[in-house]
């Protein structure tokens, strides 16, 4: 059996849509057991999300199913005292608590932070929010394009003419998701040194700032504010996109030995020793101009050939696949990146999962169950309490129900 770095490990998982389960998913890859709480009767909103109608209408939307593999379902009413009772063992239980509501939602329910230290003192939890739990913006509504756009990233992203421009990715979701991983397994690896668990207050906007590397910190060293530039690199030149005869490529020449060996390739030794591209600056300064130059010789041969020979050459070159291309590259599949598993209660159906691109000795990290349909592990609740209370913090004795039937809740 291949050896999980989180295997043992025990997630509450409140969240809902993008950035919360995909830093689920990412703990549960990793060998983390995700049991996600979700509203009795309509459950995670992603649920209803996706190109796919019948999909949607079945609460099985492409966004939940792309995020939610190898997780338990369950449907609890936060505001019914029995179902109240058997998520505070949950939590006696658990090792991470993780929630995505708006600030000081949870807390309303009455499990803030003070309560769920109470309930169990080694907790690990991390409230994921646009604005973080304090602060002026804190009880504003949030999703990836407020984030992209507050952050700054759709001011640098297009050219002069079209920016702002959205990110065509819901970039801020993910880059929250990831920092909220990252920080709780740091925060596991300190338990294990002080005992104690911690609360991870964690800002979609101020990680997604984080993320933006040279382009904040460019400015705040600098001064000197950023600016669209399409899809050329702003830290050297020839570096961006290209056109072959068939198409773009992408070239990143971005070191001196790179800029000669490219010149070469392309019969054009003599942009070397160009005093307009002589170094760095000097070419960044006359980026246009040596762009024309390459892309006369570059459309001369196609985007493939020209991957291939500079590739082999030590210069970075790749063509700009669609979606679709990308997908069925040789490298994800040498690499194991995706991984049949069942469809949710359809034996005759196969799902596409994903990876998340790292190898645990060798081996891709999969997911170990298909996704759940909502509340399919109510039956399993009351064993499931048990199991975490014997391998948890003691909680005290009171009846555990032997099946969650779930009421309604309200949660923002």
């Amino acid at each position: 059996m291949q050896r999980r770095p989180l295997r043992g490990i025990r997630v509450l998982d409140l969240t809902n849509v993008l950035a919360g389960p995909y830093c689920s998913y990412q703990l549960m890859l990793f060998g983390a057991e995700v049991v996600k709480v979700e509203v009795p009767g309509s459950g995670d909103l992603a649920r209803s999300l996706g190109p796919d109608a019948e999909l949607n209408r079945a609460g099985l939307g492409a966004s939940f199913l792309a995020q939610n593999a190898g997780k338990k379902s369950i449907e609890l009413n936060l505001k019914d005292a029995v179902q109240r009772a058997l998520f505070e063992d949950l939590v006696r239980g658990a090792d991470v608590l993780l929630e995505n509501y708006r600030a000081g939602v949870l807390e309303r329910l009455g499990f803030g932070w003070d309560r769920l230290r109470q309930l169990n003192g080694r907790l690990v939890y991390c409230a994921i929010s646009g604005f973080g739990q304090s602060g002026p913006l804190s009880q504003a509504p949030a999703y990836d394009q407020i984030i992209q756009g507050l952050s700054g990233m759709m001011s640098v992203t297009g050219t002069e003419d079209t920016a702002p421009l959205r990110v065509g990715f819901p970039v801020a979701d993910t880059v929250g998701g990831l920092m909220a991983a990252l920080s709780i397994s740091s925060a596991l690896v300190g338990r294990e040194r002080s005992g104690e668990g911690c609360f991870l207050d964690l800002s979609m906007l101020e990680a997604s700032i984080s993320a933006m590397g040279w382009v904040v910190s460019n400015y705040v060293i600098s001064g000197i504010p950023p600016e669209p530039m399409g899809r050329e690199n702003a830290t050297a030149a020839p570096s961006g996109t290209f056109f072959a005869a068939d198409g773009p490529l992408n070239i990143a020449a971005n070191r001196q030995e790179q800029f000669v060996t490219l010149c070469g390739l392309v019969g054009r030794p003599d942009l070397v020793a160009d005093p307009r591209f002589a170094d760095r600056e000097d070419r960044k300064r006359h980026r246009a101009e040596l762009s024309d130059e390459l892309n006369r010789a570059l459309r001369l041969r196609n985007s493939q050939e020209w991957e291939t020979e500079l590739s082999a050459a030590g210069v970075p070159a790749a063509r700009i696949l669609t979606v679709p291309q990308a997908l069925k590259s040789e490298q994800l599949a040498h690499r194991g990146f995706f991984t049949e598993i069942g469809f949710p209660s359809d034996p005759e159906r196969t799902l596409r999962a994903s990876g998340n691109g790292v190898l645990v000795d060798g081996e891709p990290l999969r997911p170990t169950a298909a996704p759940p349909w909502l509340g399919q592990h109510n039956d399993e609740a009351a064993e499931l309490v048990r199991r975490w209370r014997a391998t948890g913090i003691p909680s005290p004795a009171r009846p555990i129900p032997d099946q969650v039937s779930p009421g309604r809740t309200e949660r923002d």
